[in-house]
């Protein structure tokens, strides 16, 4: 059975209080307007799971749970608490999941390096197969082509990474955290980035982030397709490397133009290691 975009949802779960009503009510609340801007096009999902953060001891940092959504209901939130004092918050609208039982996963997805996350939409193929948190990321399949060639080589990245400067919010594609300063890796869709509307979005966010101390390498379909091998890993190890390498888990990785990245047989044993946070 072929897996389809938003299947399963991927939620944060920062407040005991709500994981109690989760586990014993069978519901969780999304707001509207969280929907509407994070999920217009993935919208609804047919199963919910949870990304714990440090308020859950031994639990934090990672997905253990999971459930299937049997319902959704729209409702304020004095229908959703009715026993709290009615107040300026009360009228705020939310979808209701309603919830089968938490199912508690046999492995957990954890996330390796401090992060914020916000809604993760995913296909239930990548959630049945993900060992980490930016193994689910289901956005576009050039950056899931990139997403595969880090890993084949062990370069530390982090997808769809949250960066606020000043009031305005952007999100990675890629961002890479190295001694002298973050490097950001776009990958292009071709209509997209084609669309001239979007050229002065494109300036001032590339601009605040250079200002903000990140490099910048972006790669279209073309080059991600055709010259992965020939161009864009080389490109990307070399600027790592100009930026004086990864920093992974407070440790130095090696300088990874000093290794054969031809030799895949140099990258093919252990796993990847760190810890990201909430």
């Amino acid at each position: 059975m072929t897996s389809k975009r938003g299947e399963v949802l991927v939620a944060i779960m920062r407040d005991v209080l709500d994981m109690t009503v989760a586990r014993d009510q069978h519901w969780y609340r999304i707001p509207v307007t969280s929907v509407e801007s994070f999920l217009k096009n993935r919208w609804p999902p047919q199963r919910l799971a949870f990304y714990q953060t440090k308020v859950f001891g031994d639990e934090k940092y990672a997905i253990n749970y999971v459930a299937h959504i049997k319902d959704i209901r729209r409702a304020r939130r004095w229908e959703l608490f009715p026993d709290q004092p009615r107040n300026q918050r009360s009228e705020r609208e939310y979808w209701q999941l309603m919830l089968g039982p938490l199912l508690r996963l046999p492995r957990p997805i954890v996330s390796r390096r401090w992060r914020r996350l916000v809604f993760i939409p995913t296909t239930q193929v990548k959630f049945d197969t993900a060992q980490e948190i930016n193994d689910l990321y289901d956005d576009s399949p050039l950056e899931d082509r990139l997403w595969t060639e880090f890993k084949r080589f062990h370069i530390s990245a982090e997808r769809q990474e949250y960066i606020k400067l000043g009031v305005k919010e952007h999100f990675l594609d890629f961002a890479i955290y190295c001694v002298q300063g973050g490097l950001n890796i776009e990958a292009d869709g071709d209509t997209w980035h084609a669309d001239p509307r979007r050229i002065p979005e494109d300036n001032a966010r590339d601009n605040a982030l250079e200002t903000a101390g990140w490099s910048l390498l972006r790669f279209n379909g073309r080059q991600i397709n055709e010259q992965m091998q020939a161009y864009c890993l080389p490109t990307i190890k070399k600027e790592i490397d100009n930026l004086g390498g990864v920093i992974e888990e407070g440790k130095l990785l090696p300088k990874l133009m000093n290794l054969n990245w031809q030799q895949t047989t140099l990258f093919d044993s252990g796993d990847e290691e760190g810890d990201n946070r909430e």
